[in-house]
């Protein structure tokens, strides 16, 4: 029986180290991922050019008609 265990204690911690990369690998995309998101973020211009407030400027909350 002692064989046994020793197998299934390999097997029990290969399992967890899989985990524990998948988990790494998880972390590193998410961060690489989050790090894109700023770099995109940081290349926009959000000055006087946002053509979004620009088309509604025209329109007033009162105006029933816009």
């Amino acid at each position: 029986m002692p064989a046994a265990t020793t197998f299934l204690k390999r097997q029990k911690e290969m399992k967890r180290q899989e985990k524990q990369r998948a988990k790494a690998e998880r972390r590193l995309q998410k961060k690489l991922a989050k790090q894109a998101g700023n770099d995109v973020l940081a290349g926009m211009d959000f000055s006087e050019n946002d053509s979004a407030a620009e088309g509604l400027s025209g329109i007033s909350e009162s105006d029933p008609q816009n």
